[in-house]
């Protein structure tokens, strides 16, 4: 591995690490507010009035679903960017996924959607893109290596 690609996986490291943080502390902080405030939140370029409840029970227990999957996702992320930095190359193909497709759904739903603001969403969206432009930058020519091709 080259000096740039040992650079890359420590830049994608930092990243993701970056990411896992702030989707894990919104969990948290989705978790532990009310309904009204989590979809502010979530979709703060939409006018808070807008997004004022009444809300059914129901609706606080899939927004407190999502905010979990917004911890466990952000954990999973700084795990994974432990192993990216130590360049065990599974890592790179997990955290990706784990990121990577939590990131695919706020992007196609939240931001194509005009809900959210640049930062933090959209900001964050391209932070876990770029983590995995790097590590499939690395990882694509070592697996070539190893493979003999």
């Amino acid at each position: 591995m080259t000096k740039a690609q040992r650079l890359a996986l420590k830049a994608a490291s930092i990243l993701w690490v970056i990411w896992g943080l702030v989707h894990a502390l919104a969990g948290i902080m989705i978790i532990s507010g009310d309904v009204v405030s989590g979809f502010q939140a979530i979709g703060d370029a939409v006018d808070p009035v807008a997004l004022e409840g009444p809300y059914h029970a129901a609706v606080g227990a899939v927004l407190n679903q999502h905010a979990w999957n917004l911890l466990w996702f952000g954990i999973v992320t700084i795990v994974g960017a432990v192993f990216i930095w130590r360049e065990m190359m599974t890592a790179i193909w997990v955290t990706a996924m784990v990121g990577g497709l939590a990131d695919l759904g706020y992007f196609m739903f939240i931001d194509l959607g005009g809900y959210a603001n640049f930062f933090p969403g959209t900001l964050m969206t391209i932070i876990s893109a770029t983590a995995i432009v790097l590590s499939f930058w690395v990882w694509y020519p070592t697996q070539k290596i190893l493979s003999g091709t």
